[in-house]
């Protein structure tokens, strides 16, 4: 089986086995999946539920108000609890876990999506496991992603991941609702999600979780049109992390019809209009057109317009003609100072860096 990435949503019904309290012999065959998964060199990240449920199990199960600020205190209290059960779990198997805290803000302002995903890239090619949940501590009702699924197909996305399973208490989306209609059959494939299947959709089975089938759809729709497989499918089933992997029928599959790459591509095209351009002499044109390199500062002769990390640009030849757009990984500041410099330079003379090269291949498109 090639190389993939692979997110793993766990929900709180699944951590808990749908009681008050974290089942950790649940959450030690889980990571056994995953570690396998690991050992066969797939990237593997882990979108976990849970932190409200092992603070209030750590503190005894309190009767407390259902405000902010005690959902946030219990939250604070777990996310301790829970990232050190993962890392204790991962280390039987010899790995190191990595946590990744996150909201909505966190996602929605360019710059800080990108130091994310530079974060999520450096454990990956460190091969250290993330281990991502929502910043419940610090996160208001104006900032939360809302739940763990959105998050999870976040995550996915900005990991370029191949698949996201979302683990459930339930086997898969069903034609009607299994608790209480016998007839109910489980709906193997979704090619389309239209109004008729978000109709399907139920609440929270058992109220420890924030999400339903419906936010399940949410993001399988996030994360399909960015290329993404997603499988929806029940927590407890056996070996349910390395059959969805292999490909074998579990659950409910969302096949998407196009790459991650495929994707940004079409976004990069279709997308903003370009903020700047590059001008790069004829060294980096043939790097990048015959050889499919990425643009380094080295190339770089001219920077026209004032741009941010992370806006879309435009590639110039020193002929004037337009060459194609990329996702500028350094301002328009940083690009003039380090412009005509070996990438080993950057840090010296900018005194940090994002990485060696101004446009990563996997970020632009040619004309």
């Amino acid at each position: 089986m090639a190389k993939k990435t692979i997110v793993v949503k766990l929900g709180t019904s699944v951590l808990t086995s749908g009681t008050s309290k974290i089942d950790r012999a649940h959450m030690v065959e889980l990571v056994r999946q995953c570690a396998e998964l690991y050992k066969q060199g797939h990237d593997i990240i882990v979108v976990t539920s849970g932190a409200i449920a092992a603070g209030r199990e750590h503190l005894g199960a309190p009767e407390l108000a259902p405000t902010m600020a005690n959902k946030q205190m219990l939250a604070a209290v777990g996310q301790s609890q829970l990232i050190f059960i993962w890392q204790s779990l991962f280390n039987i198997y010899g790995l190191n876990v990595g946590q990744m805290l996150l909201t909505r803000a966190d996602l929605d302002d360019r710059e800080r999506f990108l130091n994310a995903r530079d974060t999520m890239r450096a454990l990956l090619d460190n091969r250290i496991v993330p281990i991502i949940n929502e910043n419940d501590a610090v996160a208001t009702a104006e900032i939360k992603v809302g739940d763990n699924d959105n998050l999870s197909a976040l995550a996915a996305i900005l990991a370029n991941a191949d698949t996201l399973m979302l683990l459930t208490d339930q086997e898969g989306l069903f034609t009607a609702d299994p608790r209480s209609n016998p007839d109910a059959k489980l709906i193997e494939v979704v090619d389309v999600i239209d109004d008729e299947l978000r109709q399907l959709a139920g609440g929270t089975v058992g109220g420890l979780g924030t999400g339903g089938m419906a936010t399940k759809l949410q993001a399988a729709e996030i994360a399909c049109r960015s290329g993404i497989d997603v499988v929806i499918a029940a927590g407890v089933a056996e070996d349910v992390v390395l059959r969805v992997a292999e490909g074998k029928r579990v659950g409910t599959l969302f096949p998407s019809n196009i790459t991650p790459l495929e994707s940004r591509k079409q976004w990069i095209l279709a997308g903003p209009p370009p903020s700047g351009v590059i001008v790069i002499d004829d060294g980096a044109v043939n790097a990048v057109r015959q050889k499919g390199s990425s643009l380094l500062p080295k190339g770089i002769t001219k920077v026209v317009a004032t741009f941010k990390r992370g806006d879309i640009v435009q590639l110039q030849t020193l002929q004037g003609k337009f060459l194609g757009r990329g996702i500028c990984r350094y301002t328009s500041d940083e690009l003039t100072t380090i412009a005509g410099c070996h990438s080993c330079d950057i840090e010296s003379k900018l005194g940090y860096g994002y990485g060696a090269v101004a446009i990563h291949r996997d970020d632009l498109v040619l004309f």
